[in-house]
């Protein structure tokens, strides 16, 4: 098999050109812009938090609120921060590993950002039923109900 300068492989049977594994992963996983404006803002907070906790720089959370003060149609920035880091704090908490946070201005979402992205929009679209379902399968048993609280909260800001 060869392998062109694009990382494209030929299927030796068809002649066909396919990704590689990395490029063909990195093109099934969900971006920022499939996401609406809400969503995008809760993300973003979401990264400066996990940022805040990584590195203990108390420059990521002032970035988090100066954020939220200049996203639009945020009533209540102060607010919506806070419940982002309770979410980040109960899920920290209920795991067993990191959670696993891009930088801020990535367009790309990580396999747990992806899955607090499910989270809210699931929050954000009522279904309880749903929400519950996910959160089990995201934290577990452990930390379910006050996650499901956490994501409510966020959701409704």
């Amino acid at each position: 098999m060869m392998q062109d300068a694009c990382g494209s492989v030929a299927i030796p049977e068809t002649g066909q050109p396919r990704l590689c594994p990395l490029q063909a992963a990195l093109s099934t996983r969900p971006n920022i812009e499939s996401y609406d404006e809400f969503c995008r803002v809760a993300l973003s907070l979401l990264r400066f938090i996990g940022a805040a906790y990584t590195t203990g720089a108390s420059d990521c959370w002032e970035a988090a609120y100066r954020f939220a003060d200049e996203a639009p149609d945020i009533a209540d920035s102060p607010l919506l921060v806070a419940r982002a880091a309770a979410l980040v704090r109960i899920l920290r908490s209920g795991r067993p590993c990191e959670l696993c946070f891009m930088p801020p201005s990535c367009r790309r979402l990580s396999k747990d950002e992806a899955a607090l992205m499910r989270l809210l929009s699931v929050a954000r679209s009522k279904q309880p039923g749903e929400l519950e379902t996910i959160v089990c399968q995201f934290v577990g048993n452990e930390n379910g109900i006050a996650t499901i609280r956490a994501v409510n909260a966020l959701a409704c800001c």
